[in-house]
């Protein structure tokens, strides 16, 4: 999208974009109180920008899904790090959030989120250490586990301590962390019900490489065969007398096949919030080659700050702008035709040889990202707009708790 510097014809008392004084836009963005009194116009770039008429309605639309269903919705927080998505995800049905560090489930917790998942082993006295102070704060807190030796260790912490840890066992679909599915995943169960401090509560099981197949197809057949071990080693559990609450799994990419597996009873999706180029690709069940059951509600805004020439402009928004770990470059919103390059650490090129509307030097141009989750962790704050209103600024509060 590119938006020039006007003042709203229809809000003629209300300064924006180039007639407002900077130093009163500072004033407003300090103060947090920004809601009608802000436009996308008035923001420094590069900007991190949420959509919240596209966020509520993604988040609706995969609670409901998932309802309809009867399956839990646990969305993962390592996505958004940010304490007031996980609260909307909460109001509207979520069982909890899911966290891939301990850090970012400590700032959850801080901030009033219940229901935690860690989705990766607790290894190494500062993360057991952590994680039965975190038990202590936040009881109904479930650490994963996939060897023996570590359930050990942290039930001898929690033994110290004086506490109960609820724990689950990550089984390996992914080809990432876990334990084998099958006969070794119910032998560490069995250790872990002999442990003196520690409660086993069921199976984590995210298999993390079919949420991009290409083709849903391809994708639901993948799928299937990875949660058919997990639901299997649930099986082989409960046909030893040894309950098992729940077997939570899938993806943004995976939602609408593992929700219809048999034996699944949650899902932990995370990218569905936001949505970014890498998802786009992978094709929807009834939408052919783009996936586009929710809507892409994360941009970064730009500025266009040099023109050499009719051909492109440079671009504010560089390497430091968006994560790239993905072989393709973000993508320009409402400039049909342009060809975004990278162009060092803070500059963006912008090639417009084929665009039919120029962009002019003071330009705002809106980046859709190739990867939504690490992108994020580049901003400490969430511009959350309606249209062109700035509604909200929401804190990355996981933001770097990588430990």
């Amino acid at each position: 999208m590119v938006t020039r510097r006007l003042v709203l014809a229809a809000a003629p008392a209300v300064l924006t974009g180039a007639s407002r004084p900077w130093s009163e836009v500072e004033k407003i963005l300090a103060s947090g109180n920004v809601k009608g009194k802000l436009s996308k116009e008035d923001l420094p770039t590069p900007s991190l920008v949420v959509d919240l008429d596209g966020l509520e309605s993604n988040i609706a639309r995969m609670a409901s899904y998932l309802k309809a269903q009867g399956r839990g919705f646990r969305p993962h927080a390592k996505t958004h790090k940010c304490a007031e998505i996980a609260r909307r995800c909460m109001a509207a049905g979520a069982v909890g959030a899911c966290a891939a560090k301990i850090g970012e489930a400590e700032v959850l917790a801080a901030r009033g989120i219940k229901g935690l998942l860690l989705t990766t082993a607790m290894v190494g006295k500062y993360r057991i250490e952590r994680a039965v102070r975190l038990s202590t704060k936040q009881p109904d807190t479930i650490f994963s586990v996939d060897n023996a030796q570590n359930v050990s260790d942290l039930n001898e912490a929690a033994r110290v301590a004086g506490r109960r840890v609820r724990v689950a066992v990550d089984l390996a679909v992914s080809g990432r962390t876990g334990i084998t599915p099958g006969a070794p995943a119910v032998g560490l169960v069995e250790h872990i019900v002999k442990q003196s401090n520690l409660d086993f509560q069921g199976i984590q099981a995210y298999a993390g490489h079919c949420a991009h197949i290409v083709g849903f197809e391809n994708r639901k057949k993948g799928s299937e065969e990875a949660m058919g071990r997990a639901v299997e080693t649930r099986r082989m559990l409960e046909r030893k007398g040894i309950a098992c609450g729940w077997l939570s799994g899938g993806s943004t990419g995976t939602y609408n096949i593992d929700s219809h597996i048999d034996g699944v009873t949650e899902i932990q999706p995370g990218s569905f919030l936001f949505m970014d180029i890498d998802y786009n690709r992978i094709g929807g069940k009834e939408t052919g080659a783009v996936y586009s059951d929710f809507k892409n509600t994360l941009t970064v805004l730009a500025t266009a700050y040099s023109k050499p020439s009719d051909d492109f402009v440079i671009l504010d928004a560089g390497l430091k702008a968006f994560a790239t770990d993905r072989p393709f470059p973000p993508e320009a919103r409402g400039v049909a035709g342009s060809k975004y390059t990278f162009s060092g650490d803070e500059h963006g090129k912008l090639d417009l040889r084929e665009v039919a509307a120029k962009v002019n030097l003071g330009d705002r141009v809106e980046l859709v990202i190739p990867h939504c989750d690490p992108s994020v962790n580049l901003y400490d704050k969430l511009i959350v707009v309606r249209g062109e209103q700035v509604e909200a600024i929401w804190t990355v509060d996981g933001r770097g708790k990588g430990q």
